[in-house]
């Protein structure tokens, strides 16, 4: 559950109290920590509250940019269309194939199905492109690192988009998008979304900073075809991929190798 504020609820307190009494362990993904309330615990009984700032951060310094491997960012036209989705399937493509790839989270939910990475939004700003930066070289053995977007740089609610940017430097992109959408899911304000290749043009020049770091490539869009049935779907991903010339795929519906023999090119 993701409530607005990160709070736990009144409402699920009885619930999380009757997991703990029937000795499971709890993944707190929100950003009270529980852990101090329940400290009574059993033998092997754990709670993991997974937004904690890690210990240590300093500021981003573009080391990234030296790395000599293959570093994805997954980024969107907008929040919640998938990033972390399309990176996991990526992830296990590249795997599928023998790549040496590692996933680099940095949402809550990331972090509690690969076991590890940084919770990006419970990071101070000033350390936040820091953090990102050191767990990208903490993974500079990786021959591909796929790094867990968050956000949207069109968002005007998104704060987390441009630290990823800067701490993974990133050698390659893939645009998540929903299939469809045409305004972004903003409260009270219209925002809309302008052409993908617009926005991939925006992602890819906010990166290179006017050419003082190195240029990603685009790999191609990650269309995110959930709410379609198959047909409506193919027709998406073909529409989709003849209005911008990119490689499209649904990366659930589709698979992800013809992404991953690009990166590796």
């Amino acid at each position: 559950m993701a409530p607005s504020g990160g709070r736990l609820p009144e409402s699920m307190v009885a619930e999380v109290e009757q997991a703990l009494a029937a000795g499971l362990c709890v993944v707190n993904g929100l950003h009270e920590r529980i852990s101090e309330r329940y400290a009574d615990l059993r033998a092997g009984q754990w709670i993991w509250d997974i937004r904690e700032e890690p210990q240590g951060l300093g500021i981003a310094w573009a080391r990234a940019s030296e790395l000599t491997n293959r570093r994805l960012l997954l980024v969107g036209s907008d929040m919640a269309v998938g990033k972390m989705t399309a990176g996991l399937e990526i992830w296990k493509s590249a795997r599928a194939q023998g790549i040496q790839a590692e996933f680099l989270a940095t949402g809550q939910i990331g972090i509690a199905i690969s076991g590890k990475g940084i919770p990006l939004d419970a990071i101070r700003v000033d350390y936040a492109g820091g953090a990102v930066e050191k767990m990208v070289l903490d993974a500079a053995d990786a021959a591909l690192a796929i790094i867990e977007g968050q956000g949207s740089l069109l968002h005007p609610g998104s704060s987390s988009t441009l630290p990823l940017l800067r701490g993974a430097c990133p050698t390659h992109l893939i645009l998540c998008h929903r299939a469809g959408m045409t305004e972004l899911d903003t409260v009270g304000v219209t925002v809309k979304v302008p052409p993908l290749n617009e926005v991939i043009a925006l992602y890819e020049d906010v990166a290179s900073a006017c050419g003082i770091y190195p240029r990603p490539v685009t790999v191609g869009i990650a269309l995110n075809t959930a709410h379609l049935d198959d047909d409506q779907a193919q027709r998406a991903v073909s529409e989709t991929a003849d209005a911008t010339g990119r490689l499209v795929l649904d990366p659930v519906r589709q698979g992800c190798g013809r992404w991953v023999d690009a990166l590796m090119a």
